[in-house]
Parts: C-alpha cells; sequence; structure tokens
C-alpha cells in the first residue's frame, strides 16, 4: 500500500466545515478531466455509499465506497471512505477525511489516503496522479471554507 497526505488551512471553525462536505463539494474537488458525474451520495456516516463514474475518454469506469468509520470529538471530525467496487487500475482504496479544529476559526483539513495498483508495478505510477489530483483540492477548499 503506498500512502499520501495532503493537508489544507482554512479560516472556518470545524463544525462548519463538516456541514459543507457534500455531494455538490465533492464534484468541485474533482479537476476538469477525467469527467467525474456523481451517481449516488448518501452522506458521510458510516454505512453511506459514495457512487461516482469516471469518464476516461476511452472507457467510463465505476467507483463505489463506503463509510466504514466517522466521528466528531471536541478538536476533529473524521470519516473513513474505503473502495468496494474499484477502477480497474486499483486493488485497494481507503480514504481519511480528516477535519481538525485550529483555533476557534481555523481548522486543517488533510486527506490520508491509502491505496494499492491492481498490479505491484502500478502502485508507485499511480502515485504523481493520484497527489496531483488530491494536491487540486487545496485552492478549492480555501475558496469553499474562507
Amino acid at each position: 500500500m503506498m500512502h499520501i497526505t495532503i493537508s489544507t488551512s482554512v479560516n472556518q471553525h470545524y463544525l462548519k466545515v463538516k456541514e459543507g462536505f457534500s455531494g455538490d463539494l465533492l464534484l468541485q474537488l474533482n479537476p476538469p478531466f477525467p469527467k467525474v458525474t456523481l451517481q449516488r451520495f448518501d452522506g458521510s456516516e458510516v454505512g453511506d455509499l459514495v457512487s461516482l463514474q469516471i469518464n476516461m475518454l476511452v472507457a467510463k469506469v465505476n467507483w463505489t465506497s463506503k463509510i466504514t468509520d466517522a466521528a466528531t470529538t471536541e478538536e476533529e471530525y473524521f470519516f473513513v471512505d474505503e473502495g468496494v467496487s474499484l477502477p480497474f487500475f486499483l486493488s485497494k482504496w481507503k480514504h481519511r477525511h480528516r477535519i481538525i479544529r485550529s483555533g476557534e476559526r481555523k481548522t486543517i483539513i488533510r486527506d490520508e489516503i491509502s491505496y494499492a495498483g491492481r498490479f505491484a508495478l502500478l502502485t508507485p505510477i499511480l502515485y504523481p496522479i493520484l497527489y496531483l489530483q488530491f494536491l487540486y483540492r487545496k485552492p478549492i477548499y480555501r475558496k469553499v471554507f474562507a
């Protein structure tokens, strides 16, 4: 498994940021390519499903994740999505979304991703692609949660 962690500081209370995590935000966080369509968004509670369709030009692939853990404390809100039906190039996916209180009106949004490619050689090849996909989120988080 490979791991990616990207943190973004925003100027909003962590519980307000928690409220903003929605299907609409999920669509905003995706780069223009590949085109992503939201097929299902139950929410961010344990047992909820999120399904996407990704248009890879030569084929459309489906991706479904299930929320397997979630909690809110005085210091943080988090939820974890794990892939249950993944695109052909992935064999494992676990994404912990952490919304960490960092003062009264400051929050750190931390994406912690663990993944494996369908083939061992594919895992490191996917790293820069996935890293850039999540790096793309930083200015969007800052704009949405300004």
